[in-house]
């Protein structure tokens, strides 16, 4: 994957263009970086033309200026699509990469081919209560990283993985998230509930681990059910399932992928 970074903004993504086909747009979890695909970049690589974000304030994305906030990732997008004349793109995200391609599809719903949300909520129909619940939640744990991120990380990687060696990978790259880099997760709430649910022209699929907190299993299987789409609940994988389960993960991406096309056709 070949770094760049986009012109005037502090945002790096990475590109493999080679397939000469479709985009498939992969955005990572919080506190971490685009790492986190590195199985997903190997098994589409050559399937379709690649590309992965860092979120604001993650990985190399930490160029900020004043005035930059993470509520500018989906104008932020759709620059890099414009740099690279990009009509649109299949998105995948995981965790708080869900929120950034379900604002994104708000915004330019013509550039979306299909959503892929796993360990996320619907933003534009999101119960305050549990957005309430679910700060406390992250309050708790940003407490331990303003004492120590190693903390912070041991503690993340438990709630974030199943499997042992995604442990490991997610505390790796989590011990380099930056506290000063806790500022911009505050623009989160700018994109909750801010556009009316409308009908979808693309396909959508939702999904988290057996393992995941009650809580995101119960609103993946209320999120299925109003939309009406596909579903999948990961066996032997918690919140980041691509890390967890790659390979049941990906081979479930691809046939959703190509179900999107089918229909498409």
């Amino acid at each position: 994957m070949e770094k760049l970074y986009l012109d005037h903004s502090p945002i790096a993504y990475y590109i493999n263009e080679t397939a000469n086909k479709e985009w498939l747009v992969f955005i990572h979890a919080a506190f971490v970086d685009h790492r986190m695909f590195e199985k997903q970049f190997e098994y589409f690589a050559g399937k379709y033309n690649l590309m992965a974000i860092d979120i604001l304030g993650h990985g190399n994305s930490l160029r900020a200026k004043k005035g930059d906030g993470i509520e500018k990732m989906s104008d932020w997008i759709d620059r890099i699509f414009q740099k690279h004349n990009i009509s649109a793109a299949h998105f995948v995200g995981v965790s708080l990469g869900s929120v950034f391609i379900q604002d994104f599809a708000n915004k330019y719903a013509s550039k979306v081919l299909s959503l892929a949300c796993f360990g996320g909520y619907d933003i534009n129909h999101f119960d305050m209560k549990r957005q309430k619940a679910n700060s406390k939640g992250q309050m708790k744990m940003m407490l331990k990283a303003l004492f120590s991120v190693k903390w912070f990380a041991k503690a993340n990687k438990k709630i974030s993985a199943y499997t042992e060696e995604a442990k490991t990978a997610f505390y790796n790259m989590n011990i380099g998230f930056k506290k000063s880099s806790f500022r911009y997760m505050t623009g989160l709430n700018k994109l909750v509930n801010k556009y009316p649910k409308k009908e979808r022209k693309y396909e959508l699929i939702v999904g988290c681990g057996e393992h995941d907190i009650p809580a995101e299993i119960e609103i993946v299987n209320e999120w299925a059910e109003y939309e009406h789409c596909d579903k999948i609940i990961f066996k032997g994988a918690g919140h980041c399932v691509n890390m967890d389960v790659p390979q049941e993960f990906n081979i479930s991406l691809e046939k959703f992928l190509q179900k999107c096309q089918n229909e498409g056709q």
